[in-house]
């Protein structure tokens, strides 16, 4: 105890800014010398609660973030950004920790390691001033885009007097060209994929240390895809909003993630059908493409209805209070995208379908432009720290050198 109590107040001490200075040097890795700039104020209480938890590591198999932490005595700003993303915010280190508020070292990791991540996506984003982007795209500017673009789209219809035009047997190419959709999409996607990119490559190139084998690659991929760190590091589940443990945040994620991937899977084989096999527009209902897009439509509605249940009733001590209005605009953006995409097609065949299309494509628009600077960028940037987490787990580690 009294050994915790004095890197307790060690830790304290790096809030002055001659220790923070002393502690944010020059760091050399295996591969490569990387700038370490001064740590902000977020980063700084992260790296005060490491060395404390360091020395307790009661919650040490919790998830993968207490054991690359305890692969560290200090904690530079590239360990801190690390270790940030690779918390999956499951709170079972807080509601087990005995060093939790009220209690004087007031150590609260989920809510200092969201704070952090915030700054993450704001500091690598691409290009630079849309960083700013992270503190207002909340659920007014999501909303306020979305309708934006469906207006536009919906007067650029009732300029060709197609709104009106009646039932159109399904065929979204007689309201907006192929040609057309494709291009509006193709440089929507293109640009968010890029942003995204060049964000996680920054990111990496700052935190990495060592190369990706195909083991660590394939450990990474089966803790990303199954969400491995969402059980509370006992297979029960979260604490959400009391200390009772659920699978249900771990379970709406999965059908959010592949709810989105069957409905990409849906584009791509419609995009294969109409280039390759020269089968175009409208498909069937039992099509794969139909079928793709359905059952990932149903998937998108029911998980981030979930998330956003859960989101509302979710302890407030569990995160950062200023992030709720990005995560619900997010989630208000899916919830749109599939509930407009399964009514275009239930009324498809109707009058309304004009209307129910150009609605479905601003949503997804505004959707695709704000991933790089929205709650999306929490996927990219995790499974970045889980690739990294493999790879360190494979090396020596640097305290076990230093010892011999």
């Amino acid at each position: 105890m009294q050994k915790l109590e004095a890197l307790a107040r060690e830790a304290r001490e790096l809030a002055s800014p001659s220790v923070a200075a002393r502690h944010t040097a020059t760091a050399e890795s295996a591969t490569s010398i990387i700038r370490v700039l001064p740590l902000t104020q977020n980063e700084t209480e992260v790296a005060r609660q490491m060395q404390i938890c360091n020395a307790c590591r009661y919650c040490e198999g919790f998830c993968a973030v207490f054991p690359a932490m305890t692969r560290r005595l200090e904690f530079s700003k590239a360990d801190v950004n690390y270790l940030a993303n690779l918390c999956h915010n499951c709170g079972a280190c807080y509601h087990a920790c005995q060093y939790a508020p009220p209690h004087e070292f007031a150590v609260n990791v989920p809510r200092a390691m969201a704070k952090v991540r915030a700054e993450t996506y704001a500091e690598y984003a691409w290009p630079a001033p849309m960083g700013a982007l992270y503190k207002r795209n909340g659920l007014t500017v999501g909303l306020a885009l979305a309708m934006g673009l469906a207006l536009f789209l919906i007067l650029g219809i009732g300029f060709r007097d197609q709104l009106f035009a009646g039932a159109l047997g399904g065929n979204f190419y007689a309201v907006f060209p192929h040609n057309l959709l494709a291009a509006m999409f193709g440089a929507v996607f293109g640009f968010a994929t890029l942003a995204l990119g060049v964000g996680v490559s920054r990111f990496w190139r700052d935190v990495s240390a060592g190369t990706a084998s195909t083991p660590a690659i394939a450990e990474a991929a089966k803790h990303a895809l199954t969400l491995t760190y969402l059980d509370g590091g006992h297979g029960d589940g979260c604490n959400e909003s009391n200390d009772a443990f659920t699978l249900a945040r771990r379970r709406f994620h999965h059908l959010t993630f592949y709810g989105f991937m069957l409905c990409f899977a849906a584009t791509v084989v419609a995009t294969f059908y109409h280039y390759a096999l020269d089968l175009h527009a409208p498909y069937p209902v039992l099509s794969l493409p139909v079928l793709l897009g359905t059952t990932g439509g149903i998937g998108l509605l029911v998980g981030p209805a979930g998330l956003l249940w859960l989101n509302l009733r979710r302890d407030p001590n569990r995160g950062d209070p200023k992030q709720r209005p990005m995560d619900r605009g997010f989630i208000a953006l899916l919830l749109l995208t599939s509930a407009s995409g399964l009514a275009l097609l239930a009324w498809r065949d109707t009058a309304a379908m004009a209307s129910l299309l150009a609605l479905h494509l601003g949503v997804v628009m505004a959707l695709f432009a704000t991933l790089p600077y929205g709650k999306f960028a929490h996927g990219i940037y995790r499974c970045a720290a889980l690739l990294k987490s493999s790879i360190e787990k494979r090396q020596v580690s640097r305290l076990q050198a230093g010892s011999d």
